[in-house]
């Protein structure tokens, strides 16, 4: 009975902010065990205090918690935040090339070899596409390609032939054997016109977060694709 009138003195008080905090047992129209105004205030200060704590608690947390965010803001690659633009590369790293068309490239590793992708090629490539404006979200990864167990099978794509997005296909030539690209594709190069070319979506949780951005006119639908060439004739 201690306890029920506790909190109920925590309600009147706190809930309810009647212009006194003195409890009379009366009002309550409780057992006569428990009517003692002195002993119900003692409850309610005890219950401020603690809410005053675990306030304090909460809000400390919170204070410890922003600047974690802010780290992660800031560690998060900068093709992900300005969506669509051209990233500055970290000290010592090439700048991105805009084609003619639009579409960024970068190179992270040439490949070997004199033969490069050309306009007409037959191309097999290890990809993973991500959605700039969910802030990285990989929608396709030819990693997800594995019915064997034996390794992923790498997407094969007949260049000129209207299979691939024209902004991949452009990304992709000049490309060597064994070489590592990325490739920042605008939206009436990618999906927005062209829905139904490779590379797809693999499964139904990734063509919803894909469509999410294509079919929603107040998202830029720029994709990011990561290219690994294995090989190509």
């Amino acid at each position: 009975m201690k306890l029920s009138l506790g909190l109920l003195c925590l309600v009147g008080v706190e809930g309810f902010a009647p212009q006194s905090t003195t409890v009379n047992s009366r009002d309550w129209s409780l057992s006569s065990s428990y009517n003692n105004d002195n002993e119900c205030q003692q409850d309610v200060e005890i219950s401020r205090r603690s809410a005053v704590v675990g306030m304090s608690s909460a809000a400390a947390a919170f204070v410890g918690l922003v600047p974690q965010l802010a780290v992660a803001a800031d560690q998060k690659p900068k093709e992900f935040i300005d969506v669509g633009t051209q990233a500055p590369a970290p000290e010592g790293e090439k700048e991105f090339v805009e084609l003619a068309n639009g579409v960024k490239v970068k190179d992270f590793r040439l490949g070997s070899g004199d033969e490069v992708v050309k306009a007409d090629s037959q191309v097999k490539i290890q990809a993973s596409g991500r959605l700039l404006n969910l802030n990285g979200v990989i929608f396709f990864n030819t990693k997800n390609n594995n019915p064997d167990g034996f390794g992923a099978i790498p997407l094969s794509i007949n260049l000129g032939k209207g299979e691939a997005l024209p902004g991949l296909e452009s990304g992709i030539v000049g490309m060597r054997k064994g070489g590592i690209r990325r490739i920042i594709i605008p939206a009436d190069l990618a999906y927005s016109k062209y829905p139904d070319l490779e590379p797809k979506p693999m499964n139904a949780n990734d063509q919803r977060a894909l469509d999410s951005v294509v079919k929603n006119p107040r998202r830029d639908a720029t994709i990011l694709f990561d290219v690994s060439v294995e090989r190509f004739k």
